[in-house]
């Protein structure tokens, strides 16, 4: 019986000055999976500002950036936005983690998790 294997990697985007954005310590940068097994992609991210939306974007080989969702946390909680229903995200007020429901073998990709924050 052949099984495959799902691949996915996460990089991620900073932001400029004193917010940031990346892997959490306990995310390994190298995820593999069955197909149909769920994954979880997590990131942590530091700011002063309240008005937070965290994205989620894949890049798959020889493809262009794809974005997946739009999660807002803190003062902006109740806002997100996802293409795709089998993509989810969970945010606190210091991480974010893109859970990916039923993997495919064509969901293996580099992930990004990436800050934008609004004026106080």
């Amino acid at each position: 019986m052949k099984i495959n294997i799902l691949i996915i990697l996460i990089i991620t985007s900073g932001v400029f000055g004193a917010d940031q954005i990346g892997p959490s310590e306990d995310q390994k940068t190298d995820v593999f999976k069955k197909e149909g097994e769920p994954v979880t992609l997590k990131c942590s991210y530091e700011t002063l500002s309240q008005n937070v939306w965290l994205f989620w974007y894949r890049q798959s080989p020889n493809r262009a950036l794809q974005y997946l969702l739009l999660r807002g946390a803190r003062s902006q909680s109740g806002d997100g936005h996802t293409a795709d229903r089998r993509f989810e995200s969970a945010a606190s007020s210091s991480s974010t983690d893109l859970i990916v429901r039923e993997p495919r073998l064509s969901d293996t990709a580099l992930y990004y998790c990436a800050l934008q924050v609004g004026a106080q």
